[in-house]
């Protein structure tokens, strides 16, 4: 009887060598390193994905201050493993990063940006516990690896480097070098990772990258693609109103009974949030906020048109679970709000008694999670003193703001050498990309593409994944949609990718 692994691998490997001599020639390797390497990646199938079930079953979450300095000695392991010539751990104020290089002896350099933390995950909201790496069969979408981090981001970044395990196995030269920087904080906003970018090692190899990308899961389930051409910045913050720090109102709780005579830091922190936005919620309203916003350029508003006209409105309030935009406004103008209006959202809100049934206590203390998403040309900086002033201004200047992290915008050019790569070797593929303005979420893209690096940076994969920070995070390993690349399909488009980039 046939061994299925051994059957599965054979027919994965003929399928994935197939598409790689049907594809169109763009300089990107020859047909015989292509079907090698699919080759390869099908027969290494199993240990490829065990290495990322075995990633996220170490997690390393940055709020709960769990799983450091692991996290990053793993990282450097799976690092070395996949062939870098050196891989060390970066101590920063926080929690650790790490740096790493690959001299492959290629003519052109490029940057990798990679993340080991994840968020937080209750496992009573999830179908399977969070960090088990469990294998699920997902009706209409395929074999799926569903766990907190399986998309967000160590799905793409695993894939990423079983391509380089490939290109190890089959003794073909990788056609770029590599720079390496990665990261234990992003899901608390990066606040150290200027730390290892700007050590003076780092950042000296960094100079010498022509580009960063990061892995991501860029398909979507009917296997079109997004390019994002930069990213909103964020803060992350805490507002706390005390009676200790008022000085009016219980310095812890009491009950609930003498509210008739005494003030309430629940209802002040109320009040204050209350001040920071329009009647309705959706516009932001802090002094200030808004005025260093740069315009949409005749481009841009051309850009966020065309993304409209090409995507699905209906699938896009389905996975969000929404039935209308604010004030019902279009499919294109929700697009553009999403690229170029800044937010400010609240995350939660915590005071008092939280439990089953009711404790009537009047709370000494309420804490709002707040985050900000800023557009060009605001700076986290800027934006947090304008926050500060503001409710000193009210006469709330007693309420703690408590930044956690944050960072600037990202901004890449449509025109540079990078997004032409990317849509190029998308194209050969079959994809015609839709490029948008800008993500509607944050990565610390600004710290590559800000001075004094001044490089283009941003996201590229096949794949589909979803449920970043949600319950059912999943990543998919075999799909069941012949448009949408599965686990090795995926890692053989990071070697077509890293090809494309070396031989412009």
């Amino acid at each position: 009887m046939t061994d299925p692994i051994a059957r599965r691998t054979m027919l994965q490997g003929a399928a994935l060598g197939a598409a790689a001599l049907a594809m169109p020639q763009m300089a990107l390797a020859s047909p015989a390193d292509l079907k090698a390497l699919a080759a390869e990646l099908a027969k290494s199938h199993d240990t490829n994905v065990k290495r990322l079930q075995d990633w996220i079953r170490l997690p390393s979450i940055a709020a709960e201050n769990r799983g450091y300095p692991e996290g990053a000695e793993h990282l450097v392991k799976l690092l070395l493993d996949a062939g870098f010539n050196h891989a060390e751990v970066v101590p920063t104020s926080g929690k650790p990063g790490v740096f790493a290089k690959l001299d492959a002896g290629a003519k052109r350099t490029i940057g990798v940006y990679f993340m080991y933390d994840v968020k937080q995950a209750d496992p009573s909201e999830w179908v399977v516990p969070p960090f088990d790496g469990a294998l699920v069969d997902k009706p209409g979408v395929g074999l799926s690896l569903v766990a907190r981090g399986a998309t967000n981001q160590k799905g793409p970044q695993a894939t990423f480097l079983a391509a380089l395990h490939a290109f190890k196995a089959t003794g073909r030269k990788l056609p770029v070098n590599l720079v390496f920087v990665g990261e234990g904080e992003e899901e608390i906003g990066s606040p150290n990772f200027h730390e290892v970018v700007h050590r003076a090692d780092v950042l000296a190899a960094l100079k010498r990258c022509e580009s960063v990308f990061m892995p991501f899961a860029s398909q979507n389930p009917d296997g079109g693609v997004t390019i994002n051409l930069g990213a909103k910045g964020i803060i992350e913050l805490e507002l706390i109103a005390s009676g200790e720090k008022w000085g009016k109102g219980p310095k812890t709780d009491i009950h609930s009974s003498y509210k008739a005579s005494i003030d309430s830091p629940a209802w002040r922190l109320v009040k204050a949030l209350d001040t920071l936005v329009s009647d309705d919620g959706n516009t932001p309203m802090i002094d200030g906020y808004g005025d260093n916003i740069r315009p949409l350029t005749a481009q841009e508003k051309a850009l966020n048109a065309d993304y409209a006209k090409r995507t699905s409105e209906a699938a896009a309030k389905k996975s969000f679970g929404v039935t209308q935009w604010v004030d019902n406004i279009s499919w294109e103008e929700a697009v553009t709000r999403n690229t170029s209006r800044p937010t400010v959202n609240i995350e939660g809100l915590v005071a008092g008694y939280t439990g089953p049934g009711g404790k009537t206590v009047l709370p000494g203390k309420a804490v709002a999670k707040i985050d900000m998403r800023i557009v060009p040309d605001m700076t986290a900086a800027d934006s947090l003193a304008k926050l500060k002033a503001h409710l000193a201004k009210r006469g709330y200047g007693d309420i703690e703001v408590k930044m956690s992290g944050g960072y600037d915008p990202t901004t890449t050019s449509i025109d540079s050498a990078l997004i032409k790569t990317q849509a190029a070797v998308y194209k050969a593929n079959g994809i015609d990309p839709v490029m948008n303005v800008r993500l509607a979420g944050s990565w610390p893209g600004y710290l590559f593409t800000g001075p004094p690096l001044n490089l283009p940076a941003g996201h590229f994969g096949f794949g589909l994944g979803s449920g970043a920070h949600a319950p059912n995070e999943f990543y998919v390993i075999e799909s069941a949609n012949p448009k949408v690349r599965g686990f090795d399909g995926a890692a053989l488009g990071y070697a077509e990718f890293l090809y494309a980039l070396g031989a412009r």
